[in-house]
């Protein structure tokens, strides 16, 4: 049996080959990672603007993330000896944080720099080798669970230096399928990074709505409203316990615990935590205290003022509360909450905590709000919230189907050798350019 197939490879087009194959044929550019010792940039070094500094936890969802990532100044950068990754390089993670990936995009101008955790693998041979399908082929769950254990994912020093990594194994189908296997997952994870944006962009403007009725007090009508030190007339003080009700988790015991759908999904705090809803792994066979759909999941352990939303019905436990609002504006809770408990376990007036229980939650001072202005804003948030929800149900479902469709293309069980593929956009100009000639 070839080495194909024993790894479940059944196009017999393909072919595999190492890392280390693939430079000496000249189809790869040796692979670097960032520098180590003296010459890696200190926190110290850091600046507000200049060259993209990338760390692995800068890498997500196939690309790379310049919005939260640090700077260094382009003399320091000029000043290192290696890893400068270029538009159009593959980025891998392979220390700590084990098989992130990223393309290289034209943002990258002139170049980024890499820190010892990240690798980039640049293409010598497009004629041989498609930087977006290796980019996929990283994803996959064979290269993905084959870089695990050769760097010991799992360990507390996970590693895999240039030398290990040059004995990885690479799956090489014939170019034209490379591009028509691209061509389908990018076009999904397209459309997921559009409806990310898409998301982003609802939630900033439901806050800033909020920031600009209840915190600026440019709401409707304040020209002509009294504001008493500072605080539009009737808005007295209140308690947050006087607005919302509250249910506080209480976790049953572990042997109702499993993972194979029996039951109610399971939280317990602030580790299943997605972008809005939780990500459910755990369930519970028994019944116990209850979260109900739309309710605020609310971390009362540190990090405390965590939030997210229960997208179903679910049992909570120690970690969590769920909070509803008295009259059901929930989203006007959710992005007042969102206001107060600015980040992680810090509240918005400055204490910090470890821990709350329910009659502290009930007791937190808060400025009331007009009637009348909590149910504008909930007239123009909810339907926003909405959108959102269906967006992230969207995600996940294209997710989903690109991480089924994923192993069966690059294992060649999904043939793509008769599919006229229509490339999408952010393909299209590549497709059209002629192919570069093999130095």
């Amino acid at each position: 049996m070839s080495d194909l197939k024993k790894i479940g490879i059944v196009d017999d087009s393909f072919r595999l080959a190492t890392v280390e194959e693939l430079i000496e044929e000249g189809t790869l550019d040796r692979p670097m990672d960032g520098n180590h010792g003296e010459q890696h940039p200190k926190v110290a070094d850091y600046a507000s603007e200049g060259i993209p500094f990338i760390m692995a936890n800068d890498l997500s969802g196939g690309r790379v993330d310049y919005d939260s990532c640090n700077f260094i100044t382009k003399k320091q950068a000029d000043g290192l000896r290696k890893g400068f990754a270029k538009p159009g390089d593959v980025l891998v993670t392979h220390k700590a944080t084990i098989g992130r990936t990223a393309l290289v995009g034209d943002e990258a101008d002139p170049y980024i720099v890499l820190t010892p955790q990240v690798t980039y693998y640049r293409i010598k041979n497009q004629e041989v080798l498609d930087n977006r399908y290796l980019r996929h082929y990283f994803d996959n769950q064979f290269f993905q669970k084959t870089l695990a254990i050769w760097a010991g994912a799992g360990a507390t020093r996970a590693y895999l230096g240039i030398t290990g990594q040059r004995k990885l194994p690479i799956i090489v189908p014939p170019r034209p399928k490379q591009r028509k296997i691209a061509a389908i997952l990018t076009a999904y994870g397209d459309l997921i990074e559009t409806n990310k944006r898409r998301i982003a962009l609802l939630e900033k403007m439901a806050e800033e709505l909020y920031r600009e009725w209840f915190v600026r007090m440019r709401f409707p009508g304040h020209e002509d409203t009294k504001f008493v030190k500072g605080v539009p007339e009737g808005w007295d003080e209140t308690q947050l316990g006087k607005i919302a009700r509250f249910t506080m988790g209480q976790s049953p015991k572990s042997e109702f615990y499993n993972e194979t759908g029996d039951g109610l999904p399971f939280h317990q705090g602030v580790g299943t935590y997605g972008d809005r809803f939780p990500n459910t792994v755990t369930y519970c066979s028994v019944d116990g205290r209850r979260a109900s759909k739309r309710d605020i999941l609310f971390s009362v352990r540190a990090p405390v003022g965590r939030l997210n939303i229960a997208d179903c019905d679910m049992i909570i436990g120690r970690g969590l509360a769920a909070i509803r609002h008295a009259d059901d504006k929930n989203s006007y809770l959710y992005y007042l909450l969102r206001t107060v408990f600015a980040s992680e376990d810090i509240i918005g007036n400055g204490a910090i905590f470890n821990s709350v229980g329910k009659d502290e939650l009930s007791r937190f001072a808060l400025h009331g709000h007009s009637e009348e202005l909590i149910q504008g804003f909930e007239d123009i948030a909810k339907p926003m919230d909405g959108q959102i929800e269906n967006l992230i149900r969207a995600t996940a479902n294209l997710t989903q189907t690109r991480d089924i469709l994923l192993p069966r293309l690059i294992s060649g069980k999904l043939s793509v050798e008769d599919l006229d593929i229509q490339f999408p956009p952010s393909m299209q100009e590549e497709a059209t350019e002629p192919e570069p000639a093999h130095a």
